[in-house]
């Protein structure tokens, strides 16, 4: 079912109440509301279409691909739930107006900083992810780990499927269309085009309850959401981690099929 943004959503009418109902952070209805959503619906003209995949209460994560540092702004200001996401500590620590601007949005709308530099740090996120969603909550997660650099849709990272099999929830997969062409990494302003939010049926893993250490089983249920994400989205799929394909790229080469690496497991 296709959803138009300006009609998904009354204006601003109750929202106090509601932040206060769902426990969010005041600014984040204020920015949804008032501030960034209303000019998203007019420039951007978003779309959504099976959000009502998305479970009205209780706990889910919602896997996104990642194409633009807008993505998340379009995901927590158009969905009707609050929705958080495991950031990366960067956003919270840049340095001057867009540095700090950025901290003051993430912080502003309940978003958690993560360390994401492997070992440990990649533990204490997932136990972070988890706690989110014992409390009830939504969490976003982009399983590729970071944006893509060219468009193309890259292996996804397997902490999300623990994070689904140790919290039991269902696992929403959301392709976000046309995002890249607005605001690929690099560019500052984007430029004025519609944006697609396309959500898939949950997908429920209680068939793996209790294998959640299982490497194979994390691989295999990571898989199928990224499957799902490059059938919704119609991305080329390249079987390489995206932190490859940067390096790649930064070195003059190509990251696509024809220079596929061996991925450390």
């Amino acid at each position: 079912m296709w959803h138009d943004a300006h009609s998904h959503e009354s204006a601003t009418e109750g929202f106090i109440a509601e932040a206060v109902a769902s426990g969010g952070a005041l600014l984040y209805w204020i920015l949804k509301y008032i501030i960034i959503g209303p000019w998203l619906r007019v420039l951007f003209r978003p779309w959504l279409e099976g959000v009502e995949n998305v479970p009205e209460k209780g706990p889910a994560i919602v896997a996104s691909n990642h194409l633009s540092f807008s993505d998340s702004f379009y995901l927590a200001l158009m969905l009707r739930r609050p929705i958080t996401f495991l950031a990366k500590s960067d956003y919270f620590t840049g340095r001057g107006v867009k540095g700090r601007l950025t901290a003051w949005f993430f912080r502003g709308v309940g978003q958690v900083p993560i360390d994401r530099s492997g070992g440990r740090a990649s533990e204490a996120a997932i136990h972070t992810g988890t706690r989110i969603l014992d409390s009830g909550s939504l969490l976003g997660i982009y399983p590729e780990g970071t944006r893509s650099p060219n468009g193309t849709m890259y292996r996804g990272r397997t902490g999300m499927a623990r994070m689904a099999l140790e919290s039991m929830c269902p696992v929403i997969p959301v392709a976000m269309i046309n995002t890249f062409e607005i605001q690929p990494p690099g560019r500052l302003l984007p430029s004025l085009q519609r944006v697609g939010m396309r959500f898939g049926p949950a997908l429920d893993f209680a068939r793996y309850e209790g294998l959640e250490g299982d490497r194979f089983i994390l691989r295999s249920v990571t898989d199928e959401v990224m499957y799902e994400l490059m059938t919704m989205s119609g991305q080329e799929y390249v079987d390489m981690y995206a932190t490859r394909a940067k390096e790649l790229i930064a070195e003059g080469g190509k990251a696509d099929a024809s220079s596929m690496v061996e991925s450390p497991k």
